[in-house]
């Protein structure tokens, strides 16, 4: 399979099924008593759980839960700062999931789970019976780590933008309004975190959108990391778009040994604090470290890590029986936290419990990561790999299956590439 192919096909969401062996649909039985499975949480792993539960096996009862009647996407987001598009075209409902596939979709927030009882609790009064449960709760922020930075800080002042519409449009507004001449400093965490490649599309965007309307401004990017996902890439990017490490780089970054590690924030005096000198912005941005979502450790699915240790072959939780979790909140390392990761981790998952639910034979599973992003609106890069089970059961990145796109590519047609890459990943998980 040469790699223009194996992208059309990650696009399309249909590699992410190549590795479930042995997994066959199950046809619709009359008069059977339908197994109930309660997916918790609409982003791309819950909306595409929940969808593939029916695929697999339109006999289950699947009931997915999400407190919020749209989900904003990750990917994209950078695009939308950029104003490369529209908020409302990241922005998806559960309509489309529910009329297609006989998904009971309800909107409520998950107050408890009695896992002895297998009940979900809503905080309507609700209680649900499930016979399987997936949880995907996402990833929250650890606030303790950053002195002077809290949710309300956040939500008026300096936005972290990687969570929801209205911090995206926070500060989106607040690009906007910048003066030209002024500057912009963005805080990025250590890893684990959500799509380890997003802070640098956004860096990149966000140049790019100062070099049309504000060029006289600079961005300073201060960088709990020495390195970074596809640093080679990214830099050779900003030196031909943003003369980086040139006079007037429109970029400047520091990473951990150059003292970029952001340990304070003053709001009243627009500084983040690193651990030996503060930088005064007129833009700030920061990016928490994180952990899987609050809702993780209420049903104790986290551990001391912060994060959800699962079974690797079926996600199931190594802390509590028939419940898995997927998504960014589970410890699937070496796979990366990303949208395209949670998708194929859904469907693999998806079809362990319609197999376990129907006494069927476990499938196989294999997992596939696809990652693009733009640089500038017309130069885009990539990165896939394959994941297997190796003979221990344990998750690894197969020799010589994937990796960065070339040095060399077509940075034009790689943009191509991952607006549709966007289109058709959104369309397997919410339509």
């Amino acid at each position: 399979m040469n790699r223009r192919h194996f992208l059309q096909m990650s696009g399309s969401g249909l590699v992410g099924l190549l590795g479930l062996a042995g997994c066959t649909e199950t046809q619709v039985r009359p008069g059977f008593t339908k197994a109930k499975v309660i997916v918790i949480g609409g982003g791309f792993a819950g909306s595409t759980a929940a969808k593939h539960l029916h695929l697999f096996n339109p006999n289950l009862d699947i009931t997915l839960i999400e407190a919020n009647a749209r989900y904003t996407t990750g990917p994209g987001s950078n695009w939308v700062l950029a104003g490369l598009r529209d908020i409302s075209s990241i922005r998806f409902n559960y309509v489309k999931l529910a009329q297609n596939y006989g998904i009971r979709y309800v909107q409520d927030t998950v107050t408890a789970v009695d896992a002895d009882k297998q009940q979900v609790h809503l905080q309507t009064g609700a209680k649900l019976d499930y016979d399987r449960l997936i949880v995907a709760p996402g990833t929250d922020f650890r606030w303790d780590t950053i002195e002077g930075y809290t949710p309300e800080i956040a939500n008026t002042l300096i936005p972290h933008a990687s969570k929801g519409a209205a911090q995206l449009e926070l500060l989106h507004k607040q690009l906007q309004t910048m003066k030209n001449g002024r500057r912009v400093v963005i805080s990025v965490p250590a890893a684990p975190y959500s799509c380890l490649v997003a802070p640098y599309e956004r860096i990149s965007l966000i140049a790019h959108y100062l070099k049309q309307h504000k060029p006289r401004s600079r961005i300073l990017v201060l960088d709990s990391k020495d390195n970074f996902a596809q640093q080679s890439l990214f830099e050779s990017g900003w030196k031909k778009l943003y003369r980086y490490k040139r006079r007037n780089s429109l970029i400047q970054w520091r990473s951990l040994s150059k003292g970029g590690k952001v340990v304070a924030v003053d709001a009243k005096k627009q500084r983040l604090i690193t651990e030996f000198d503060h930088y005064k912005g007129d833009v700030l941005n920061v990016i928490p470290p994180q952990k899987a979502a609050a809702l993780a450790d209420m049903i104790g699915l986290s551990d001391a890590s912060g994060w959800c240790p699962v079974n690797p072959q079926t996600f199931e939780s190594t802390q509590i029986p028939k419940i898995h979790v997927i998504g960014d909140a589970a410890q699937a390392s070496p796979m990366p936290k990303s949208a395209f990761s949670a998708n194929s981790q859904a469907k693999s998952c998806a079809a362990t419990v319609a197999a376990l639910l129907d006494g069927k034979t476990l499938p196989t599973p294999s997992w596939l990561n696809t990652c693009y992003s733009l640089i500038g609106p017309q130069y885009g890069i990539s990165n896939t790999m394959i994941y297997r089970l190796d003979a221990k059961g344990q998750i690894f990145a197969m020799p010589d299956a994937g990796g960065d796109s070339p040095a060399n590519s077509n940075k034009q047609l790689e943009a191509v590439y991952a607006d549709s890459w966007y289109n058709n990943i959104t369309q397997n998980s919410f339509a």
